[in-house]
């Protein structure tokens, strides 16, 4: 009896410490690939690097700024890769994924340490965005973002 109620206290604790350890996204999981996109883009935007900026959205780009103003692609580009816009750092937190089909809805917060034209600066944002998957790739389709108070 005693060897019972040890083997099962070892694997109650087994069972905790996996639970502890589980990745935030199941691996292989779409989620998962939408957090790979999220990072390739924030990388992107920090290096001001063209190439993958313009691989990682969409045509049809609508980049809501907490300002009210909406970039298209052509815009949201320029502006980063011209140092207009100009992210020193860029912290992600509190990320959300939901995937529905080939639409993926991510929240985060975010804070930024931003040069733009040479003017040091900081934002802390509430972010939307919404992905879409195009050709097997995700794409950002649009983004939406609320200053914090």
């Amino acid at each position: 009896m005693k060897k019972l109620i040890i083997s099962a206290l070892l694997f109650f604790i087994v069972l905790v410490a996996a639970a502890q350890n589980k990745p935030a996204y199941p691996a292989g999981g779409q989620e998962k690939n939408v957090a790979s996109a999220v990072e390739k883009l924030r990388v992107a935007m920090i290096d001001a690097n063209k190439t993958d900026l313009e691989n990682s959205v969409a045509e049809k780009l609508s980049y809501g700024h907490s300002s009210g103003h909406i970039d298209d692609k052509k815009e949201f580009v320029e502006k980063i890769v011209s140092g207009r816009s100009d992210f020193v750092s860029i912290e992600l937190n509190e990320q959300t994924i939901s995937v529905s089909g080939k639409t993926a809805i991510v929240r985060h917060i975010l804070k930024a340490k931003t040069n733009d034209g040479g003017k040091p600066g900081e934002v802390h944002l509430r972010i939307l965005l919404v992905w879409q998957k195009q050709a097997g790739k995700w794409k950002l389709l649009a983004r939406q973002a609320v200053k914090m108070v």
